[in-house]
């Protein structure tokens, strides 16, 4: 494939003056570079192009963990859109560090039209590097704190949670073990925050012990698990608040000899594709996840068009409870259960005389 310098090199001129006209500015030289360009089937790298139309045909998506089941189907919504518009997707991991981020905004900068991005953390200042160089923004799955005008698509973290716990309380469950994710990000927080509710409002209390704070990958939700089960007086069920640590929980319930759920009963946030294939399958709240990342293209398509709406639109996808086999009722509450049943039984039938 040619280069700038071997445009250069046979039409005699600098790579200076080649690059000078593929940024559309004038130069003596013109028809020899043109002729030269013609010749060797140029073709201008993204980069030349942006500087000649100010659009680079590419977008960019900036999430915390590419490992994560949940952005990889992200990634295949934004891509289902992208790939109609004709524009290329550079992918970014942050690994859930701010710094990272910071870094890797800074890079997209004049090589892409617009970002999609699932920040760190809430309260973080990197887009605004973004902001003063006029790229288009739009909030994938956690907000920023001060950035209500950025488009957003995120999932009801606080409700899902509570699903959660309603039906872990309903199981008979009330010494529950919590594995948060950081209480600094959006559905750290907001799952935190609607599960605790939830549980508030059953008049629960939980021990400060059984909360343990993950960071959202499969080794917090092991080391979580075995500090719950190393506790004087053992949980009877689990939340865990996303699918990595989800498998973390069950890794350590197996190492640890804990059956599931005849021992100890698990719910997790986040399906899996092989949730049901688990033993037992695991019950989770489940979300759009191909479905946010269509949205948040097609927010962004708008942006860079200058289309849509002025003010910011905020999407917030519902969640719901799958249940499966790894979520069931205490002894206690079956004893119960069984205890009625078999007064049902006993019971007299009510007689009634013919006239």
């Amino acid at each position: 494939m040619a280069t700038i310098a071997d445009v250069a090199r046979i039409a005699g001129v600098s790579t200076t003056t080649v690059s000078r006209h593929l940024a559309g500015q004038k130069i003596r030289e013109v028809e020899a570079v043109e002729a030269t360009i013609a010749a060797l089937d140029f073709r201008a790298s993204a980069t030349a192009r942006s500087l000649k139309s100010g659009v680079t045909g590419s977008v960019g998506l900036v999430v915390p963990d590419v490992s994560n089941p949940f952005f990889a189907a992200v990634v295949k919504g934004v891509e289902s859109v992208s790939r109609q518009l004709e524009l290329n997707v550079f992918l970014s991991n942050t690994d859930e560090s701010v710094e990272l981020e910071r870094s890797v905004l800074g890079g997209l900068i004049g090589r892409v039209d617009g970002v999609i991005l699932a920040p760190a953390r809430e309260n973080s200042d990197n887009t605004e590097q973004l902001r003063r160089a006029g790229v288009p923004i739009v909030l994938l799955d956690r907000r920023l704190n001060g950035c209500d005008d950025l488009d957003s698509v995120l999932v009801d973290s606080r409700g899902g949670s509570a699903q959660a716990a309603d039906h872990l309380l309903s199981l008979g469950h009330r010494r529950i073990g919590v594995i948060s994710g950081p209480l600094d990000s959006t559905p750290g927080r907001e799952r935190y925050e609607g599960f605790m509710d939830a549980l508030t409002s059953a008049g629960v209390d939980l021990d400060p012990e059984m909360i343990q704070v993950g960071d959202f990958k499969h080794d917090s939700g092991y080391q979580a698990t075995l500090r719950l089960l190393g506790l004087p007086l053992p949980v009877t069920a689990i939340f865990s608040a996303n699918n990595l640590m989800s498998t973390g929980v069950l890794r350590a319930l197996h190492h640890m000899g804990v059956r599931v759920p005849e021992e100890l009963s698990l719910v997790g946030f986040d399906d899996l594709e092989l949730a049901e294939l688990l033993s037992p399958p695991l019950t989770v709240i489940s979300r759009p996840t191909v479905e946010q990342g269509v949205l948040a293209m097609r927010l962004l398509r708008n942006r860079i068009r200058g289309e849509g709406p002025a003010k910011a639109q905020h999407i917030v996808l519902d969640t719901g409870l799958t249940v499966r086999g790894s979520s069931r009722a205490t002894q206690a509450c079956r004893d119960v259960s069984t205890s009625h049943s078999k007064a049902s039984m006993r019971a007299p039938r009510e007689r009634t005389d013919e006239q």
